[in-house]
């Protein structure tokens, strides 16, 4: 616990003490396997798709703050900090849902590049609700905060879920897969940003009201991942992007057992026996344009 003493010159205020911060990591995500059915008459499309969550961390440290309301900062990211950010609005809906005063001071440290198809936005969002649900004594079960989780943004529950698992549906739906293999995984993100509605927007799917069966392919060992890599939205996005193409291929080259592009992306990720792997192909990698590469395995 920090201390702040009295100056020495001799001012007579007691020592105040302050908790340090509460510090929460909030991992990435990769879609292993991402199959687009229809769209919907809501707007939305109908979605098969295995989330894995990764190494890839952003960092958000929660400090009470009674009677100040929200306050949020995003040092060193060209970030909003006010209800346009996410995570101000995964507070606020907190707040709103335990019919208390907000009362907390956020400092959101960005590692997951931003609009890349991993999860960056929708992770900071749950990993916020999770952080002040501790802080107030856990008065709200998982459930409801799943369901107020997918209010902010399809990805949430998943990591609320905080398993690999399955989603259906818009990504409210999930199905956890027991025993993952273990995966290791370089990422490559080619320093361009690329909107997930831009890349629906490409898709040319039917509105439909009915219900859509989909036989999900089963991940038991590693090969059945590199097998069953898969992205609906990856042709779009290569259309909007040629170059993903050619990081895929690179990937493939220097010893990726598979490679696909993650989300809407525009992050493409290859998949490695082992890490060591990873690391040769991250050097050979570098120095690519304005790429940058992250090694990461599951968790």
């Amino acid at each position: 616990m920090e201390e702040i003493r009295p100056d020495p010159g001799g001012s007579s205020s007691p020592a105040v003490a302050f908790a340090p911060p509460l510090v929460r990591y909030a991992p990435a995500k990769v879609n292993l396997h991402l199959k687009v059915l229809a769209k919907r008459r809501d707007g939305y499309h109908e979605l098969v798709t295995l989330m894995q969550r990764i190494s890839l961390f952003d960092e958000l440290q929660f400090l009470p703050a009674p009677g100040r309301g929200i306050i949020l900062h995003c040092p060193d990211a060209n970030l909003p900090e006010n209800r346009e950010n996410i995570v101000y609005r995964a507070a606020e809906a907190f707040y709103r849902r335990l019919g208390a005063p907000a009362g907390i001071e956020i400092t959101l440290k960005k590692r997951i590049p931003l609009a890349a198809g991993l999860g960056g936005g929708s992770s900071n969002a749950a990993t916020t609700l999770l952080a002040l649900n501790d802080l107030a004594g856990n008065p709200l079960d998982p459930d409801i905060l799943m369901e107020m989780g997918a209010s902010l943004g399809a990805d949430v529950p998943f990591f609320i879920f905080g398993r690999t698992a399955w989603a259906f549906g818009i990504g409210d739906r999930l199905e956890a897969v027991n025993s993952p293999p273990r995966l290791h995984f370089l990422l490559v993100n080619p320093g361009f940003e690329l909107a997930t509605g831009k890349v629906y927007e490409a898709l040319n799917f039917t509105l439909t009201k009915e219900i859509i069966h989909y036989s999900i392919p089963r991940f038991f060992e590693r090969h059945d991942v590199i097998k069953g890599l898969h992205n609906d939205l990856e042709r779009v996005s290569i259309r909007l992007h040629p170059v993903l193409e050619d990081i895929k291929s690179l990937l493939l080259g220097h010893g990726a057992a598979g490679a696909l592009m993650s989300g809407s992306g525009p992050t493409i990720f290859g998949v490695f026996d082992n890490e060591d792997m990873v690391v040769k192909a991250e050097q050979s990698l570098q120095g690519y344009g304005n790429w940058s590469l992250y090694r990461a395995h599951s968790i």
